[in-house]
């Protein structure tokens, strides 16, 4: 059900290149070489080392025991003795050598001094005194204490952050001279997007243009858009087109185990800004700090704080002038209103997954330096990957690279593309991951039951390749490729892809008379299907045109699970009788369209088995065959009214998760 939206505009005051001009002021003066802060450390060493270190004398110094030195003194090799107080005794020999000893003062021995005389030693007696040296040694741990605590102040000071260590500084990087060389040409499609957001630059570097029709820029810019869809890489092209300056930093940088500093990061970071206007700020992952307050039982009180602050900072009673907040994010649902009302983010620039024409404009992008083949079909490979973002591009161009070069070649070929493709939706393939012969045939029969329906269903989208051979979690799968590339779906578009996804199982029931594991992922994408069908999209006869979608889009999925129903006891129940009546009736035209088609079936389970993949016109070739006498199975086109939106290709995987079929929201 196609929607639009009205937005309320409302005049802002337009942007000024910055605060009023002060009185000129001396230049500041210009920040400490980082040498001065490893001084202390350099003259303590020093001193330790002039202290403690080992003498530059040459001459040798004996130690002896007391007992040696009555051996020296008996000996006559002592010529002079220098004796304190404390009784440490010091002096020369007579081969001009030095030596110290210490007298045992305890013994109080009398006869030292007599035994001194007789061998003529020379007695000098040392008065007790206090040295400069011992006194600086008594004040050296005090002084490097308190040169210690003067670094950290000055270091401290010079953050200019007002907290412990710069903790309240803005992590934001600055680019004005150097800038990222991505340029809005490294953006492939999203043409309107880079509209919107190039005004922007183009604002600030010639605001006068604007102001002569009386118009006035925006003050914020808000990107949403799914992950990989390439909100990061505009901001980079701005950062790389810009020539005013631009201030990047992510939505977790203001975050902090310390309250308050969050709040002050944000005061300081549009400090900067308006020091520097014209600029523009760019805060990836705004919803970090930007979720809705009081939307939570557990208060967080720094995040609202600094939710707070950015409110006053981007129009509180003193805005910013002269300088515009872009921001991205995926969560756009979650954001507080009072952040995204107009003088604010004044505009909403959604980046949606690319079409088929913006596809093969990015792989051309992501193909440059790399070595294609000539016979590489760009728009082939855009139309086979549906749903693929940006970021998704890039990984299939490197992949099939690598798989070229595992191959022993350096040109990139159709094959290595596809294989790559494969690679990336279904995960790798395991060659020991071989299927016993009963698996295999149980695999044959549930894929050739998908392929056939969908060939025989006049509103499916066409199919494109089925196969078993395992890869990842998937044991087999068949694939469906649309003609065109479709944004919305018909019923009878919805209800053949209930009996496609419903195939495999239907199938296994007609030829194996039972049913297996593999149809695990199926009824789960089918009932999920059919949920959306009667509750969200109106398609239920008996419970009428009711619809209890939730608001907003959601990027990343799985945000009503944590809601509370919007109806009754009464009313659930009647969706569970409906979403079973839709998947009865179809199972129940599955197993029909097989049954009358049971050769075709055979035909195409025994092909699947001798080739193990089949392309979809060897599967149209072999059916036609088996219809005697009837016209050839024709591939059918989707057409009619729409209920819902969806980029997706419908890959059915008997095993694993279902990747693909219709969306599962309006807006997916």
């Amino acid at each position: 059900m196609a929607t639009s939206s009205h937005r309320i505009r409302h005049a802002t005051s337009p942007a000024k290149p910055g605060p009023p001009r002060e009185p000129q002021r001396s230049p500041a003066p210009p920040p400490p070489p980082r040498w001065r802060a490893w001084l202390l450390l350099a003259g303590v060493i020093v001193t330790l080392l002039l202290l403690f270190g080992p003498s530059p004398s040459t001459t040798t110094t004996h130690n002896y025991n007391y007992s040696q030195f009555l051996s020296q003194v008996e000996h006559n090799h002592v010529k002079t003795a220098s004796i304190d107080p404390s009784g440490a005794v010091k002096g020369g020999l007579t081969n001009k050598s030095d030596y110290t000893t210490q007298i045992p003062t305890a013994l109080n021995n009398s006869q030292l001094t007599g035994l001194l005389e007789a061998h003529h030693v020379e007695i000098t007696g040392v008065a007790s005194s206090t040295s400069v040296l011992s006194v600086l040694l008594s004040f050296l741990p005090l002084l490097l204490f308190v040169g210690l605590f003067v670094w950290l102040g000055r270091r401290s000071g010079r953050a200019l952050a007002g907290g412990i260590m710069g903790f309240g500084g803005s992590r934001a990087k600055v680019y004005q001279e150097e800038r990222p060389s991505t340029r809005f040409s490294d953006v492939a499609g999203y043409e309107g997007a880079k509209r919107e957001v190039a005004e922007v630059v183009d604002f600030l570097k010639d605001p006068a243009k604007y102001s002569r029709a009386g118009a006035v820029g925006p003050r914020g810019v808000l990107m949403v858009g799914p992950p990989g869809s390439g909100k990061t890489l505009m901001a980079r092209a701005v950062a790389g087109e810009a020539e005013v300056p631009f201030l990047a930093l992510t939505g977790s940088s203001f975050v902090e185990m310390f309250v308050g500093v969050g709040a002050s990061r944000v005061r300081d970071l549009f400090a900067n800004a308006r020091k520097l206007a014209p600029s523009i700020i760019f805060i990836d992952e705004i919803d970090a700090i930007g979720q809705r307050r009081g939307g939570s039982i557990i208060s967080n009180d720094e995040r609202e704080q600094t939710l707070n602050q950015m409110l006053a900072e981007m129009d509180g009673f003193d805005p910013a002038t002269g300088v515009v907040v872009m921001a991205a994010t995926n969560r756009p649902e979650v954001l507080d209103p009072a952040l995204l009302r107009p003088g604010r983010f004044d505009r909403q620039v959604e980046i949606p997954l690319p079409n088929q024409a913006e596809r093969k404009a990015i792989l051309a992008v992501h193909s440059r330096g790399k070595h294609l083949d000539p016979n590489v079909d760009l728009d082939a490979v855009a139309r086979a990957t549906p749903g693929f973002s940006g970021a998704d591009l890039a990984n299939l161009v490197n992949e099939a690279a690598i798989v070229a070069v595992r191959n022993g070649r350096n040109v990139v070929r159709e094959d290595d593309l596809d294989s790559a493709r494969d690679r990336v939706i279904l995960g790798r393939r395991d060659d020991s991951n071989a299927l016993l012969p009963d698996e295999k045939r149980s695999v044959a029969i549930h894929e050739a039951g998908h392929a056939l329906v969908a060939l025989l269903s006049e509103h499916a989208d066409p199919v494109a390749k089925i196969t078993i051979l395992p890869a990842g979690r998937a044991l087999g799968v068949t694939e469906q490729l649309p003609v065109d590339e479709r944004h919305l779906y018909s019923e009878s578009y919805l209800h053949d892809s209930l009996a496609i996804r419903l195939g495999g199982r239907a199938s296994e029931l007609v030829v194996a008379g039972e049913a297996s594991t593999g149809a695990a992922s199926d009824l789960s994408g089918a009932t999920e299907l059919a949920i959306h069908m009667v509750r969200d999209w109106g398609l239920s006869p008996r419970l009428g045109p009711v619809g209890f979608s939730s608001d907003g889009p959601g990027y990343l999925g799985g945000g009503q699970q944590f809601q509370t129903r919007p109806y009754a006891e009464g009313t659930q129940q009647v969706i569970d009788e409906e979403v079973t009546r839709l998947l009865s009736e179809a199972e129940e035209r599955a197993r029909s369209l097989l049954v009358a088609n049971r050769a075709a079936l055979d035909a195409v389970v025994a092909l699947l088995l001798e080739r193990e993949t089949i392309s979809g016109e060897e599967l149209s070739t072999v059916v036609q065959r088996t219809r005697d006498g009837t016209s050839p199975a024709r591939q059918p086109r989707s057409l009619g009214m729409a209920t819902a939106t969806a980029h997706e290709a419908s890959v059915i995987d008997p095993t694993g998760s279902d990747r693909t079929g219709p969306p599962k929201s309006p807006r997916e």
